[in-house]
């Protein structure tokens, strides 16, 4: 829990609040490792009860934050991966994902892997001040590349698109990932749970006042008038003609660049637990 990127968007600052520490500021500094993940991934993928599944790594903090340099909690993860033939996809925006090509490269060229880069903006400037410890935009774009050349299936999340900052630039990223070496574009528009719209309101003020409300607005109108909505089949993409032309520009420019808008179909057919048993024994 945590991440020390520190992207005022995040919607996963909220999770901090039920350790009774900030969303704010303890986010950032103050984080909580499961350093004994593998062995539990171990133990659980063991179960005679359990059904192979593709599991996502990153949907909520980054696995490739900077603290994973010290612990290499996710290389132990996707070693146990490897180890039983187990398929799996990895959504980050740190670079440090590049110290894993090996482990990432033996799982693709088995159709077991696959990886989301988040693209925000190709700003430098905005990206500073947006996600300041996260990696640059010039660099995200270098580590697609270096994915695609060790034959990993990379594709380019756009996300989240926010309307008047980061909204224009939809198809000069989509264009980029495609020059990148990307397979495949994803999106996702921002919403604002919790104790996130405070803090992004904040950042609005301090940072864009002329275009603050203006964004707000927009933000409101593609969530029913609130700044967030909860509904599983409209939190993604939002809802209205606003989130319609957003689809609409995606898919037209992802199409222009011969990119696919969904992920490789992974196999679930070569999983082996009994590997797993061997090692533990």
């Amino acid at each position: 829990r945590g991440c020390e990127h520190g992207c005022i968007y995040c919607y996963a600052r909220p999770t901090h609040s039920y350790l009774n520490l900030s969303p704010g500021l303890d986010f950032e500094t103050q984080l909580v490792a499961k350093v004994n993940a593998a062995a539990l991934l171990e133990e659980a993928l063991c179960k005679p009860s359990h059904v192979c599944s593709p599991i996502n790594i990153g949907s909520a903090t980054d696995p490739y934050q900077p603290i994973e340099r010290e612990w290499g909690i996710l290389r132990s993860v996707l070693s146990v991966l490897g180890r039983c033939l187990y398929p799996y996809t990895v959504i980050t925006k740190g670079s440090g994902i590049e110290r894993d090509l090996d482990l990432l490269a033996a799982s693709a060229a088995r159709g077991q892997a696959c990886v989301s880069i988040s693209l925000t903006t190709l700003d430098g400037r905005l990206a500073r001040t947006l996600e300041p410890r996260a990696a640059a935009p010039f660099r995200r774009l270098e580590t697609v590349r270096r994915l695609a050349q060790a034959g990993i299936p990379v594709g380019v999340n756009v996300a989240p698109i926010i309307p008047f900052l980061n909204e224009p630039e939809i198809e000069h990223l989509i264009a980029a990932a495609a020059e990148a070496g990307s397979r495949s574009v994803h999106y996702t528009v921002v919403r604002l749970p919790w104790e996130v719209r405070p803090l992004f309101e904040e950042w609005l003020q301090h940072h864009v006042p002329d275009r603050a409300e203006r964004i707000l607005a927009r933000i409101r109108e593609l969530r029913g008038g609130q700044t967030y909505d909860a509904d599983f089949r409209l939190r993604m993409k939002g809802e209205g003609v606003w989130a319609q032309l957003i689809q609409q520009r995606v898919r037209k420019a992802a199409a222009r660049h011969g990119l696919d808008t969904t992920l490789p179909l992974l196999d679930v057919c070569a999983f082996r637990a009994s590997a797993l048993r061997r090692t533990s024994d």
